[in-house]
């Protein structure tokens, strides 16, 4: 047998679309989808992200002509939803909320096998309508289920000092960082659920309330604070970027209306820190 590669080929649409289903009234619509309810359009810049894997080819020297991709995203995806209304121009999403969890499983119908030639297999995608927020589906995962990952900032400053150690020993392990006056980051928090949509709603998770929750435990009270001062189950440690990672998983998981997957901390554009259930 020989080595197995994967493959990420991507590509951005443009679609209108609304949260309001029309064989349901006013009331039903807006208990529905709650606060994200409009018979009005707006719109999303899409970002498909398609992985296959397969054997290299002994003649192309490829897994899978990236051509052919291209003509079944343009087929299936860009010709059907461009600059089109998804309520009102795809008939699968008439009376569908045509929300990203739904979209991904329809694009996922459309690119199984046998589409794709026999040696290559769809391992997973991924989809995006803000940079705050996208979802992804695997084939790796149990049918149905995916993950949905939504993004929050906040700016914070931290100490990093052992509590053990001299002065000088903290200045030889952290150099600049065990500053008495501490120093600061623009944090980028990564939050990821996991679970099946609703049959109803279409989505994995109250977003309003996952932001709400999210916002209060951790955005609203690390947010321009002194990690090492301000933050009580942070005040007796040493809040290195995984340390704060953690006690930010210890803030969310049980709490979230969905399961908690994983968070990642990105301290800057070069370092982030992940945690798990299995990690704690």
């Amino acid at each position: 047998m020989g080595v197995r590669l994967s493959m990420t080929r991507r590509i951005a649409f443009s679609s209108g679309l609304r949260f309001w289903l029309p064989q349901l009234g006013e009331t039903e619509n807006r208990a529905r989808f709650g606060p994200l309810a409009s018979p009005f359009n707006h719109g999303h810049n899409y970002l498909l992200e398609v992985n296959v894997s397969g054997e290299i080819h002994p003649t192309t020297g490829m897994i899978l002509n990236i051509k052919i991709i291209d003509d079944l995203l343009q087929e299936t995806v860009v010709a059907r939803f461009d600059r089109k209304s998804i309520n009102d121009q795809i008939p699968e999403f008439v009376a569908r909320p045509p929300t990203l969890e739904n979209l991904l499983l329809y694009f996922w119908g459309q690119f199984e096998q046998p589409i794709f030639p026999h040696v290559v297999q769809l391992e997973s995608l991924l989809l995006t309508s803000t940079p705050l927020l996208h979802v992804k589906l695997e084939r790796s995962q149990p049918a149905g289920i995916m993950t949905l990952t939504r993004q929050y900032e906040f700016a914070a400053s931290h100490r990093l000092t052992a509590p053990g150690l001299s002065a000088e020993e903290n200045l030889q392990l952290f150099g600049k960082c065990t500053n008495p006056a501490g120093h600061g980051h623009n944090y980028l928090l990564e939050v990821t659920v996991t679970g099946a949509p609703d049959e109803k709603t279409g989505m994995l998770v109250d977003l309003v309330e996952m932001d709400r929750i999210v916002n209060e435990r951790v955005v609203d009270r690390y947010d321009h604070k002194h990690l090492n001062c301000d933050v009580p189950e942070l005040q007796d440690s040493n809040p290195t970027s995984e340390i704060v990672a953690k006690a930010i998983f210890g803030e969310l998981v049980g709490r979230l209306p969905a399961k908690l997957m994983k968070i990642r901390l990105h301290e800057t554009a070069r370092s982030s820190f992940e945690v798990t259930e299995a990690d704690r």
